[in-house]
């Protein structure tokens, strides 16, 4: 007797899976000791700091790594709801005979976060400390939560 078996098509969630799975297997060759072989030096170039974005009840506030940059080189720009902080980090000058691997990120950078709520840009403020850019910004009066008294009748 023969079994025969049927294969159904593959789901739109496990396409996604697979996607994932593969991603992930990906990730763990490029972050491999070997990664470093398979990294062309133009990949080197483009690079985006890491942040983090927080929410209070007041304001936001970005925290952006960027060692190494000097104050000089950073860019922050608020347009609305959006803020953006850009910038380069220019490589250092290479020395004949030192050296032979690369794994520090130079050239220019570009990050944009849309904030969820309207803040007040005349109150914003920014600071660079440690290579550390911490950007405050307070929301808006209309975007803050309001208390709203309940009455008894």
């Amino acid at each position: 007797m023969n079994i025969i078996r049927y294969e159904s098509y593959p789901t739109l969630s496990n396409a996604f899976d697979r996607l994932a799975a593969l991603r992930e297997d990906m990730d763990r060759l490029f972050d491999s000791p070997f990664g470093s072989f398979f990294r062309t030096p133009g990949s080197l170039r483009n690079w985006s700091p890491a942040l983090d974005v927080y929410e209070t009840k007041d304001d936001f506030t970005v925290v952006v790594e960027l060692p190494g940059l000097k104050k000089e080189a950073i860019d922050v720009s608020l347009h609305g709801d959006i803020l953006t902080v850009s910038g380069e980090r220019k490589a250092d000058e290479k020395k004949e005979g030192q050296g032979f691997r690369t794994e520090r990120f130079y050239g220019s950078f570009q990050r944009t976060v849309t904030l969820p709520a309207a803040v007040d840009a005349k109150k914003v403020k920014a600071s660079y400390k440690d290579g550390i850019l911490k950007v405050v910004l307070p929301k808006a009066e209309e975007a803050k939560p309001k208390q709203i008294e309940v009455s008894v009748s």
